[in-house]
């Protein structure tokens, strides 16, 4: 069954929050520069707002839709303050389509109520694991566009006209470090104070089996990365493999449960 959104405001500003990501997706050429900046700039706030009111608003949820859409917020976030340093940074159409995909999946895919029985410490748990979604997530992004860049050298294409390919690859693994941090301390939380966080010992699911699988594969990058100079598609195909698992992790079983097997929990 597919959950109905609670909440009329969520559903209001969701929509207007997926019009103005759709206006710079498909119409960047015609409003330019500064109109696809301003565009985007508002539907940026449309979906602060929107998650804001879903997760504190009259009746919140959380799963695999809302995951996404403040993942792909927390992306056009680093995308918006990296801009400020590197104006050469040019993925604003992709991930304004992004951006409007994921608000729409939250709105057909609302998740289930949170418990209000639930421990005070679950929703800085919760963040904690968002947050390394939405870094790794960057990585990934940033990694995309090391193999665009590379293909134009290839090529032989200006290589002017985009970021340069180090800067490129520090970035993404400056980002895939701090996703790994973060993931650590999720998984740390999990184990540690699971009968805390959800009332019960933790116990290996799909969900921990496939994140201490990421874990593993991003550690292994690293240490790779550190000690052995990892580099180029191989360790690019690494960070891919860690965030799939992990999209698996979470996404990926809360879709089985909401979608597949019809069910709230």
């Amino acid at each position: 069954m597919i959950l109905p959104s609670a909440s009329p405001i969520s559903l209001l500003l969701g929509l207007a929050a997926a019009v103005a990501y759709t206006v710079p997706a498909v119409a960047a050429s015609h409003l330019g520069s500064a109109g696809s900046r301003l565009a985007l700039a508002l539907a940026w706030f449309l979906h602060a707002a929107a998650l804001v009111w879903g997760m504190l608003g009259e009746a919140p949820r959380f799963g695999f839709g809302p995951a996404l859409s403040i993942t792909a917020w927390l992306v056009l976030t680093v995308y918006a303050i990296e801009r400020q340093r590197f104006p050469q940074l040019q993925v604003r159409g992709t991930l304004a389509a992004l951006g409007a995909l994921a608000v729409l999946l939250a709105l057909v895919f609302p998740g289930q109520l949170l418990q209000v029985a639930a421990s005070a410490w679950l929703p800085l748990h919760l963040a904690l694991g968002v947050a390394s979604y939405g870094l790794l997530a960057a990585a990934v992004v940033h990694a995309g566009l090391m193999g665009r860049a590379e293909r134009r050298i290839r090529l032989g294409a200006d290589s002017h006209s985009g970021m340069p390919l180090l800067t490129l690859e520090r970035l993404t693994f400056r980002f895939v470090l701090a996703g790994f941090v973060l993931l650590t301390a999720t998984l740390l939380a999990g184990m540690l104070f699971a009968d805390v966080l959800y009332g019960r010992a933790w116990r290996w699911d799909h969900k921990a089996v496939f994140s201490v699988l990421s874990w593993l594969t991003l550690a292994a990058l690293l240490v790779g990365r550190s000690r052995f100079g990892w580099r180029g598609r191989s360790a690019v195909r690494m960070l891919y493999a860690g965030a799939l698992l992990l999209l698996l992790a979470y996404v990926g079983s809360r879709f089985v449960l909401e979608v597949v097997l019809e069910r709230g929990g």
